[in-house]
């Protein structure tokens, strides 16, 4: 079933159901379905058609998961946008989709509210809350009609484009991934490889502007779980909802459960009601798996998610960046050839199934980058051992090759997490003209820790890896800076580093001695 008649069966079978609840207000499947309705009725109204875009631009709100279903309803596509990004961000975004109508929140319209009528119709603005000082702006309930004559067709075309999500685009421009209501489905359906069932209650602090929080709400609705959504992660107010509503299942991103960790520490709950806790969307830290059975009771579990698919690969069933290929799923690792490489070597995650995005978006009825073969060749590099365990190595972009040997960032990132100085590490490639790259590296100092001898932290990975993976620099800095996903931001990460930038939240530590930390006024 697709994600709209998951909803329009549940409303029928199971009216007063819970679907999701936030801050205490109960939405049940009825009257989630009835605001889908209104809501669909009134886009077509509009003169709203298939293949439309509708640029959503909100956090976690009830709103947000009605326009999601409304657009699935009418055949428009959902095009949601990063609430993270600023106008120089969103314009060249818009400028591509070209919205038929914008729906977002009053806190974040200011970052659209300069963009140009050509690329965003004064017509086509909505927000959902608050009042906006700006006469083109219309309230959301505007778009609400009554639902009255000809009932919409419900049998929309499955293999129609339902979604467009934008990539980090942390290599070069964002690109629109592609997901038609067929493999929103089969992601759905594929949550089942993860313990997801009926029987399980949840809280969503993952953005459902993004695939992970998408996929996963999707999920929730596919298995009746019914779920505590929260507007934005924040690690007090997620604890206080899992003791509060009896969670048993929470999915999330690796510096998420490091916040967990961090908060549950600091104030303990009664989180004794969670069976499994899963983290994906980036390599989960070691210290946060090494230390959370001991303050959670559980696990925590890692399993591989891209905003291109999910569901061909669970979750691992032992610490470390090690995942599963789940039953029935066509996953193979393959060499620069494409050829299947031999068991226990290191080779790149391929997927083919019907839960693989067709391609990205290249404009109205255009796709570019599809699947080759069918087969989804990912970037990831993994490597099989003997149990048929997938271990995660690096991206393939993300590889470092100095004098012609390649290093795996991550291998030296958890070597530093695990020195107790060191809360966060992230390792990058600088270009050199006589190595090819050098190896560069950046840590978060613990909780408490002031300062830190850098000439330890080098001694730490020395005495564990290779001499040529051993970082020639290592900066110490505030905060490793990442993405709304999660991700290490490691083009910002390089632009630090070879151009010497001396950003506010950045301080750097010499190549000896001791180095604290301090605030540094930016370069002018």
């Amino acid at each position: 079933m697709t994600p709209i008649d998951v909803l329009y069966q549940r409303a029928e079978t199971s009216p007063k159901k819970v679907a999701f609840s936030r801050d205490g207000e109960i939405w049940t499947y009825e009257r989630l379905a009835a605001e889908v309705d209104h809501l669909a009725h009134g886009l077509v109204k509009r003169g709203l058609r298939r293949g439309d875009r509708v640029a959503l631009h909100m956090a976690n709100l009830p709103e947000f998961i009605v326009a999601y279903h409304a657009c699935f309803r009418t055949g428009a596509i959902a095009a949601p946008l990063n609430i993270r990004l600023k106008t120089a961000e969103l314009t060249p975004l818009l400028q591509r989709l070209k919205p038929t109508l914008y729906i977002g929140q009053a806190a974040l319209y200011d970052r659209v509210a300069s963009i140009d009528s050509s690329i965003l119709a004064a017509n086509s603005r909505f927000v959902v809350d608050g009042p906006v000082n700006d006469p083109r702006v219309q309230p959301w309930a505007s778009l609400f009609a009554e639902v009255n004559g000809e009932p919409l067709q419900r049998s929309l075309d499955a293999d129609a484009h339902a979604v467009l999500l934008a990539t980090s685009g942390s290599t070069g421009r964002p690109k629109f991934v592609i997901h038609t209501l067929a493999t929103l489905s089969k992601i759905a359906e594929s949550y089942e490889h993860l313990d997801l069932d009926g029987n399980q209650i949840s809280a969503l602090a993952m953005p459902i502007v993004h695939a992970s929080g998408l996929f996963t709400m999707l999920a929730f609705m596919r298995f009746g779980v019914p779920f505590a959504l929260c507007e934005r992660f924040d690690a007090d107010a997620l604890l206080d909802a899992i003791e509060r509503h009896r969670c048993t299942w929470l999915p999330g991103l690796p510096f998420m459960f490091t916040a967990l960790l961090q908060r549950q520490r600091a104030h303990a709950r009664n989180v004794g009601s969670l069976q499994s806790c899963l983290s994906a969307g980036d390599v989960c830290p070691a210290h946060a798996q090494d230390q959370f059975p001991s303050v959670f009771g559980i696990p925590l579990r890692s399993f591989w998610a891209a905003t291109e698919s999910v569901g061909s690969l669970t979750y691992g069933l032992q610490p470390g960046p090690v995942t599963r290929i789940a039953e029935n799923a066509q996953v193979r690792l393959v060499g620069d050839d494409k050829m299947p490489v031999p068991p226990g070597e290191v080779g790149e995650l391929a997927l083919r199934g019907p839960n693989v995005t067709i391609g990205y978006w290249a404009g109205p009825g255009s796709i570019e980058g599809a699947p080759e073969g069918g087969w989804l060749y990912t970037g990831d590099l993994m490597q099989q051992d003997e149990k048929g365990n997938l271990w995660f190595v690096s991206r393939k972009k993300h590889l470092i090759i100095r004098g012609g040997s390649n290093i795996a960032p991550v291998e030296i990132e958890r070597v530093l997490m695990t020195h107790p100085a060191v809360r966060d590490a992230a390792v990058i490639g600088v270009p050199d003209p006589e190595l090819g790259e050098r190896v560069a590296g950046f840590v978060q100092l613990a909780e408490g820790v002031e300062s830190a001898d850098v000439n330890e932290l080098l001694a730490h990975i020395t005495g564990q890896l290779a001499d040529y993976k051993v970082p020639e620099s290592l900066q110490i800095v505030h905060e490793i800076p990442r993405n709304a996903t999660g991700k290490i931001d490691r083009q910002l990460l390089l632009k630090i580093r070879t151009d010497n930038l001396s950003l506010e939240r950045f301080s750097v530590a010499p190549r000896r001695g001791r180095a604290r930390l301090r605030p540094t006024a930016p370069r002018r």
